[in-house]
């Protein structure tokens, strides 16, 4: 048994602007058949996409913290010219410099419509198949523990592991990383994104959630009442749900 990640879920108090902001920047299409926004390749909705993690964009009533966000997304670029275009484009849409103490650095720090941090890289050759999301980042205390978890929750493979960093990749090959920064920061308030797994089909979605609780996920309650989805923390308390097939 194993769990797929199929989407980054995003907060936002405009569902619909933010899905939009998402799509334009990175060349997708916004699908709003209820009250989230879907973003995801264009060419028609699939659902789960076999290669990348979609966007799904859900409104809540509490806006955005100061605090940084603990999961952003890092985009991919392919030159130099492309990621200064890239940057002109993404401030065109409505995004803004954001100042999470990077210093000098060669990737340029954003912050969507609502204020949620994301990076775009300078092209890097280990990012040159992931499409236009290069990369799903998670600040933790220990990216070991982090990696032993979700490679074990998930179906995708564990790349690198080291004290400061580690990453994991669908065994498929394309799509983004799940990656993993040591940061001094303890979490403080809720992820404002998460990721969303999804059990194969004929796998017992109760059964996938015991197993998860086996290797040290919690329950959460967050008001989410009777709905089809399971909530629950990682080890370091980083949210996440387990949809119904």
């Amino acid at each position: 048994m194993a769990l797929r990640p199929v989407m980054v879920n995003v907060k936002a108090l405009d569902a619909s602007a933010v899905g939009r902001f998402w799509a334009e920047a990175l060349g997708w299409s916004a699908y709003s058949a209820g009250v989230t926004t879907y973003v995801g390749p264009p060419g028609g909705l699939v659902w789960p996409d076999p290669v990348v993690l979609g966007i799904d964009v859900v409104p809540v009533p509490e806006a955005k913290s100061a605090v940084k966000n603990r999961v952003h997304l890092d985009l991919a670029t392919t030159s130099a010219d492309h990621q200064t275009e890239l940057i002109a484009r993404l401030r065109s849409l409505g995004a803004s410099p954001a100042d999470v103490g990077q210093g000098d650095v060669p990737w340029t720090v954003l912050a969507d419509p609502e204020g949620n941090e994301f990076c775009v890289l300078e092209p890097r050759e280990i990012y040159r198949d992931t499409g236009p999301v290069a990369a799903v980042v998670v600040d933790c205390a220990d990216p070991r523990a982090m990696a032993r978890f979700w490679g074990e929750a998930t179906d995708w493979t564990v790349h690198e592991v080291a004290d400061d960093h580690a990453s994991l990749r669908s065994a498929k090959g394309g799509g983004p990383y799940l990656e993993f920064l040591r940061t001094p920061d303890a979490k403080t308030v809720p992820d404002r994104l998460h990721l969303d797994l999804l059990p194969y089909p004929g796998d017992d979605q109760a059964a996938e959630v015991a197993r998860l609780r086996a290797l040290g996920a919690a329950d959460l309650d967050i008001g989410q009442g009777d709905v089809a989805w399971t909530c629950l923390t990682d080890r370091e308390g980083h949210e996440f749900c387990v949809l119904a097939q």
